[in-house]
């Protein structure tokens, strides 16, 4: 009897046959020793397009919205129906034994093993591969600790309501508001509300209207103050006539050092990475998109072995990990071996800020593995030094600097310089930040202390609009979309979800600009016409952070419930909110604004059209523009459901 193994890619197939010894080739999978491996190619099985379920969706129209079916039934991709046939017929063959799910350990990896499972109408039993590393040692180790999969089942509901969800919203909305105005518009639970903090971003700089101010700064001989109005509680005046007075009446006069405070201050090691935090980090120093990010993570983690799983929302690492901690501390490559042997290295640090269960979720933080690297592309390696060296830094002590205030009243105007001066770099001689102006050192000045005000100078200036977003900020957003609210209660269950997941957020970003709702003007993201005038037509319902950080708040929730009656009736309850919603947005858009005008947009080509609506419950039949006015653009069909989140 065989045991077949269901990976999720044929590179990850290919490394788990390898630890297994199931070297001989077959079609479509690997055998040997017991084991056949085979794998998915991503995904295989999904929802059924609306034209699928009923022939007459297959002509768009707004009389058939919103299409509420019972139940979506499962449909094999026909890209990848050849090998879906070889792994049914390898799950349903005589002499298997039982099924291991080895795809991604992840919402979306059970997702797609169950969806291939129930599509085969396989019966065998099945247990679980859960691993977070990619090496030889911790593939043996998962096989050691292979769990039934029913241990896994809330997680699949809750990805499985995740699915329907997306379907039944980005369906209909998509459907609906394109058939309102006759061009492509695009429309998800998490796309949405993302396109909308663009745009709220690129009008906040468009109305922005820069207001005059003037600094003032004083010459005291070893350091120079700057003017502070303790009404506003700025340093700056707000007029010319202000400065100028503040300038004469100081202008070699006394004054006299009213403070002088000096504090020590100490910072501690930034915390390990998630996904998110990596995708930041790597464009603020290298410019790298989070789609470029993600795809360089996988790599080290996939073809690699270099780094653990890097599609986590974890920054911590559970206490029992700390000895595998230090062992990929020892195995670092020569390079580090400086930070590793310097006094400053703590190996037996044990922080909670570090090492605390409570806040690791489906996987731990992201953290180099045992195994040392081989030959990595240079933006490869640029990734894994910020991985080796945030794990490096975290056995560093804190950052020490000694912060340094000096007030000064001159004829009646208080002028204040602000200083620091580093103490102990501590972890920052591992892993220095992305600084734009290093402090300033202030001398030792006394209290009482008279001081001349040499050179006085007034400087006209002008207040900045807000920073366009790019990658960095907009991922920031996104996670911590909601914290704004005014209800208490929401924003506190906003907390842990945010716009998205990790592992989605690069793509949504992208899919944006690929639907020509968003687009990239240098190291920024900005919104395009379209997308402005699709946040205009939009209820606010679904252009919201909170709608959907209620989502994601709910399918969590289901996800980490074990009482299987209770998932039942939040899952009823979810779907039954998810119906109400297709139906408001249906009804949203047919009374949306008549005097709004969309560049009238088709497909690029039926091929395109079909591959693009075949993730999304689109049709391949262009919808009736309600008005012809501007040239056509060809643009993809929208993909709503589970591509158009």
């Amino acid at each position: 009897m065989n045991i077949v193994i269901v990976a999720e890619k044929p590179s990850v197939g290919r490394d788990i046959a390898r630890v297994l010894g199931a070297s001989q080739r077959g079609d479509g999978c690997l055998m040997g020793k017991g084991y056949i491996v085979t794998w998915a190619l991503g995904h295989l099985v999904s929802l059924m397009e609306p034209d699928e379920l009923d022939e007459r969706y297959r002509r768009w129209r707004m009389d058939d919205l919103p299409i509420l079916p019972e139940d979506i039934p499962l449909k094999v991709l026909p890209a990848t129906r050849s090998q879906f046939a070889i792994v049914k017929k390898l799950m349903n063959d005589k002499d298997t034994a039982e099924v291991i799910c080895a795809t991604d350990a992840a919402r979306e990896g059970e997702l797609i093993f169950r969806y291939i499972y129930r599509m085969a109408g396989c019966k065998k039993p099945v247990r679980r591969l859960w691993i977070s590393s990619m090496t030889d040692a911790a593939i043996r180790k998962g096989f050691e600790e292979l769990r039934p999969a029913a241990d896994y089942d809330a997680l699949y509901e809750s990805a499985r309501c995740r699915s329907l969800a997306d379907w039944l919203v980005g369906m209909n909305a998509s459907r609906a508001f394109t058939l309102r105005y006759g061009a492509l518009l695009p429309m998800g639970r998490v796309q949405t509300p993302t396109l909308a903090l663009l745009v709220k971003r690129d009008r906040e700089i468009a109305e922005f209207v820069p207001q005059d101010y003037w600094e003032v700064r004083a010459d005291f001989g070893d350091f120079e103050g700057l003017y502070y109005d303790p009404e506003t509680r700025q340093s700056r005046a707000s007029s010319k006539e202000q400065a100028d007075k503040i300038k004469r009446e100081a202008q070699g006069k006394e004054g006299t050092v009213v403070e002088s405070r000096r504090e020590r201050k100490r910072v501690p090691p930034p915390q390990l990475f998630d996904l998110t935090a990596l995708q930041r980090e790597a464009n603020r120093r290298f410019g790298f998109s989070a789609d470029k990010t993600l795809k360089l993570a996988q790599a080290l983690y996939e073809r690699h072995k270099a780094i653990t799983y890097p599609r986590t929302d974890s920054r911590c690492l559970p206490p029992d990990m700390r000895e595998k901690a230090l062992n990929a501390l020892r195995n670092l490559p020569p390079r580090y071996h400086p930070l590793l042997k310097a006094p400053a290295f703590n190996p037996h640090m044990d922080s909670k800020r570090f090492y605390d269960a409570a806040k690791v979720s489906d996987h731990h933080a992201i953290i180099p593995t045992e195994r040392r690297p081989g030959a990595m592309t240079a933006d490869e390696e640029a990734l894994y030094d910020l991985v080796a060296r945030s794990l490096i830094a975290a056995h560093y002590p804190d950052y020490a600097y000694e912060s340094a205030r000096l007030r000064v009243v001159v004829s009646g105007h208080e002028f204040r310089a602000d200083g620091a001066v580093p103490v102990d770099m501590g972890w920052r001689a591992v892993l220095a930040p992305v600084e734009k102006k290093a402090a300033t050192p202030l001398p030792d000045v006394r209290e009482g202390e008279v001081r001349t005000a040499g050179k006085v100078s007034a400087r006209k200036k002008q207040t900045k609009p807000p920073e366009r977003l790019n990658d960095a900020s907009l991922l920031s957003l996104m996670e911590h979309a909601g914290q704004e609210l005014e209800d208490e209660e929401l924003r506190e269950r906003m907390k842990s979800s945010g716009l998205g997941t990790p592992a989605t957020r690069a793509a949504t970003i992208e899919r944006l600009i690929e639907v020509g709702l968003a687009e990239r003007a240098g190291k920024s993201i900005v919104s395009t016409e379209k997308g402005r005038k699709l946040i205009a037509v939009a209820p606010e319902q679904i252009a919201s952070a909170a709608t959907t950080g209620k989502w994601e708040k709910a399918l969590n929730d289901m996800a980490v419930n074990p009482d299987a009656a209770l998932r039942a009736q939040k899952r009823e309850r979810f779907l039954l909110g998810i119906r109400r919603f297709a139906i408001f947005l249906v009804n949203a858009a047919k009374t949306a604004p008549a005097d709004m005008r969309f560049e009238r947009e088709e497909p690029r080509a039926k091929k395109t059209a079909r591959r693009a609506t075949s993730r999304s419950g689109g049709a391949t039949q262009k919808p009736a523009a309600r008005k012809a006015s501007a040239p056509k653009r060809s643009v993809p069909a929208p993909k709503g459901g589970e591509r158009g989140r």
